[in-house]
Parts: C-alpha cells; sequence; structure tokens
C-alpha cells in the first residue's frame, strides 16, 4: 500500500482529478465476458455486428471495473480511503469498443464531515469515463467515506 498523501482536508469541491487511461483490447474485452459477463455481443464480433451494440463491445462491467482500476490506481491507492457506502447513479452511455482508450476523472460535488464519526469526511464525487474522442462512456456518481487528517 503506497503512503497516504491525501486526506479529506485536502479535496475541495469543484476539483476535478484525472485518474489516467486505458486501452480496452479485444483479448481483454474476451476474456472478460467469459469470466463474468458471458453474452454474445461481448464475446463474438459477428454476434456483436447483430445486436443493437453494432459490434464487438465490452459489458459495462467491464467498463465499471477498469474505471475502478484507474480510480485506485490514479488516486485512491495513497489516499486515507474508508471504504464507501454505495453508488447512487451508474450509467452506461456509449458502448465501449476494442481499440477505445478510456480516460477516467473523478469530480468532487459536495463535501461534509460526519456528525456521528468525527474521524469521517464524506465526499459526493462523479466519475466520468471518456473513449479518445471525448465521447462520455460512463458516469457514476458516488458517496467516498476519506479519514480527516484531523478531528477537531
Amino acid at each position: 500500500m503506497a503512503e497516504t498523501t491525501r486526506w479529506y482536508e485536502d479535496f475541495a469541491v469543484g476539483e476535478t482529478i484525472p485518474l489516467g487511461s486505458r486501452e480496452m483490447t479485444r483479448e481483454a474485452i474476451v476474456a472478460f465476458a467469459k469470466k463474468y459477463d458471458p453474452q454474445p455481443m461481448h464475446l463474438d464480433e459477428e454476434a456483436g455486428r447483430a445486436s443493437l451494440l453494432g459490434d464487438l463491445a465490452a459489458s459495462g462491467w467491464h467498463t465499471a471495473c477498469t474505471l475502478m482500476r484507474l480510480f485506485v490506481d490514479g488516486l485512491l491507492s495513497h489516499t486515507a480511503s474508508l471504504g464507501s457506502p454505495g453508488i447512487r447513479t451508474l450509467k452506461w452511455l456509449k458502448p465501449v469498443k476494442a481499440g477505445d482508450v478510456l480516460s477516467a476523472s473523478l469530480t468532487i460535488l459536495e463535501a461534509r464531515t460526519s456528525a456521528n464519526r468525527p474521524r469521517l469526511g464524506l465526499l459526493e464525487g462523479r466519475f466520468d469515463v471518456v473513449d479518445q474522442t471525448g465521447a462520455k462512456v460512463l458516469l457514476m456518481e458516488a458517496t467516498l467515506m476519506i479519514e480527516r487528517r484531523t478531528t477537531a
């Protein structure tokens, strides 16, 4: 685990934090689908072309997992994270195809401290994932629980 470099107090409402990018390869799309979401449009080009997606496309869950990996690598691994009580919104906005390069960011929408747990700060965040053309492919809104550096 990396050294903690960001605490609740280090985040600002309105701040947008880039989380990095990752290419979605055909091999990764099919491997994820075989293991977790074996629907035809995620396994085979011909089935993908016959579907509403128009081509072999990543499972939405694969896209969400890719966001999570970018979040951990780009921010969470060096943040005083205490988890999350859940996701409020998760929307898949555009199919992700082999060769797409996804970039993610987190925007802090709201910050508050817990009345019951003094060490707990709560951040409301919006995650945006875009492809190489800048088109949004995923939107997620979630609450992040981040430890406070001080409780006074």
